[in-house]
């Protein structure tokens, strides 16, 4: 198995149980505050990841960029210079966000809901709650991406895990405390739920701060045996990696900032064709998004993993092993995350039901079968603009970025007063398509890629989807002369495990009899070689 493959699992690994996690605790969240309580707990968290990403400057995944490409040149004192003088800015600038968004918490309330609203007072608590994240998380970050530019994905992936898990413990218990045990407000509870960001961030610094005692050493050495330093000043330093720094900030708030769009119109413009809100941004960009992720999280883990190897093959002009791994990344995106949209999209309403219950399930499942294929190219943005970054073409994101936002702004509107909430999923799903076809043509043009072998694969990856859906569909058929899933949740429950089981099985036996997954994960699959034989 390569090295970058071992590094995306990995990743990969971390990154999937931590947001699989992150979906699993909505369930309990919901039943606790409902759909009212989701939907504050949204309007706080779209505002505050997008300053997070403003705050950090793109830098923690630069910085993994820049360390990678000074490793790979001998140079592994600069590196370490870059992690010190990087956490000093991301503390300063983590402060500078806190305190912008802990003071215009009640404005940005008053453009998501109306000044006249009577939760403005709730939402505005709710958003200075979660601003206290912004303190930590920063330079948190950054030593991760130190840690990756090394090739290591284990402290990120630990970290990671430990983050999410401190923060849905303190999300659960404080929501549980208040509204069970004391019968407190709803909006209290919800608050709670948000600062538990900060004391996820606190969990993962101490993580962090124990890999790097035990990787000391081993770094001391590293720079012990070097024979040449670039004796970069703090200012060469920053001026590369500021260079290297600006689109990353394009990438992290990309899914924030079409969900702003949302958060700023969606209420609105629903209410204005005469139709009922329904709590619908929440059911979208919150409980719909929190199980797309589980998908597009395989995108986001190989876009990490895949970036400093990208850079090492780039710097050092070796094409055909970049060709290689472009090829194998983007081949491995349409291998698992075509047939997870398509699925999930297929079992929609089974999949809401079961998680959130069975309460309007027509509607809030439609949602979420419309939505699930966006997480594709959500996905693809990601690792696209990995690859852009990587072959030094960053600032292009900004071109595909800013097309995409601007065929958001312009439908959003339009697409909601004709079709509802779905009106914003579409306007979604063009920006973020428009935006990976401009990446991809990026790629194509600055490199000698050979397209047709990814092509043909996916076209292959396609084709078993199909198989499988159809297979998902008569699984569902037939269980639905016995089952109800959309009046019971045990129903939903028991339709969905044995209709994806049953898609899952069918679509792993026909890529390994057809060689697809050997020939994508770059060897044969030893745990299938076991169970099955192909000739």
């Amino acid at each position: 198995m390569s090295k970058i493959l071992k590094g995306t699992l990995l990743l990969t690994a971390g990154t999937f149980l931590s947001k699989f996690l992150g979906m699993i605790y909505t369930v309990p969240f919901e039943n606790m505050v409902g759909t009212d309580g989701t939907d504050l707990f949204s309007i706080a968290y779209v505002p505050y990841s997008i300053l997070l990403s403003l705050s950090s400057m793109g830098v923690p995944v630069a910085v993994s960029k820049f360390v990678s490409k000074y490793n790979s040149l001998g140079d592994y004192e600069t590196g370490q210079r870059m992690l010190k003088a990087g956490m000093t800015l991301m503390s300063i600038t983590g402060v500078i966000a806190f305190l912008m968004l802990y003071f215009s918490a009640e404005q940005v309330a008053v453009w998501t809901i109306g000044s006249d609203s009577d939760r403005l007072d709730h939402a505005t608590m709710v958003i200075q709650m979660v601003s206290f994240a912004l303190l930590v998380i920063p330079p948190m970050s950054i030593t991760r991406g130190f840690f990756q530019g090394h090739e290591s994905m284990a402290p990120t992936a630990v970290s990671q895990v430990v983050e999410q898990i401190v923060r849905i413990v303190f999300l659960l218990a404080s929501a549980f405390i208040i509204v069970q045990v004391l019968g407190g407000p709803v909006h209290q509870a919800v608050g709670f739920a948000t600062f538990a960001a900060f004391i996820g961030g606190i969990a993962s610094c101490i993580v962090l701060y124990v890999y790097w005692r035990k990787r000391k050493p081993f770094l001391e050495n590293q720079i012990q045996a070097q024979e040449y330093t670039y004796g970069l000043s703090n200012k060469e330093m920053f001026k590369e990696l500021f260079t290297y720094a600006g689109p990353f900030i394009l990438v992290g708030i990309a899914t924030p900032l079409y969900q702003l769009v949302d958060q700023f119109t969606l209420e609105k413009a629903i209410k204005a064709s005469g139709a009922e809100y329904n709590n619908a941004f929440s059911i979208i960009n919150f409980l719909s998004h929190k199980l797309i992720m589980i998908p597009v999280t395989l995108g986001l883990g190989l876009s990490l993993a895949l970036l400093p190897a990208i850079t090492q093959a780039f710097t050092k002009n070796e094409m055909d092993r970049l060709n290689k791994q472009i090829n194998q990344a983007l081949q491995i995106v349409a291998l698992l995350i075509i047939p997870a949209v398509a699925g999930l999209s297929v079992v929609a309403w089974e999949a809401y039901g079961t998680f959130y219950g069975v309460d309007e399930v027509e509607y809030r499942g439609d949602l979420l079968r419309w939505y699930a294929p966006v997480g594709l190219f959500l996905a693809l943005y990601t690792v696209t603009s990995s690859i852009l970054q990587g072959v030094n073409k960053q600032n292009f994101a900004v071109v595909s970025l800013g097309t995409g936002i601007l065929l958001k702004v312009s439908l959003n509107w339009w697409l909601i007063q004709l079709l509802g909430a779905k009106g914003a999923i579409l306007a979604t799903g063009i920006g973020v398509a428009a935006a990976v076809s401009l990446n991809f043509w990026r790629i194509f043009t600055t490199i000698d890629f050979s397209y047709k072998q990814l092509l043909k694969r996916t076209l292959l990856v396609v084709i078993l989807t199909a198989v499988m859906a159809v297979t998902v569909l008569l699984v569902k058929w037939l269980l639905g002369f016995v089952f109800e899933p959309t009046e019971n949740r045990v129903d939903a429950l028991i339709v969905l495990i044995f209709s994806i089981g049953a898609g899952g099985i069918v679509y792993l036996w026909t890529a390994y009899k057809t060689t697809l997954l050997e020939h994508v994960l770059g060897g044969r699959v030893r745990v299938l070689d076991k169970f099955l034989k192909r000739s």
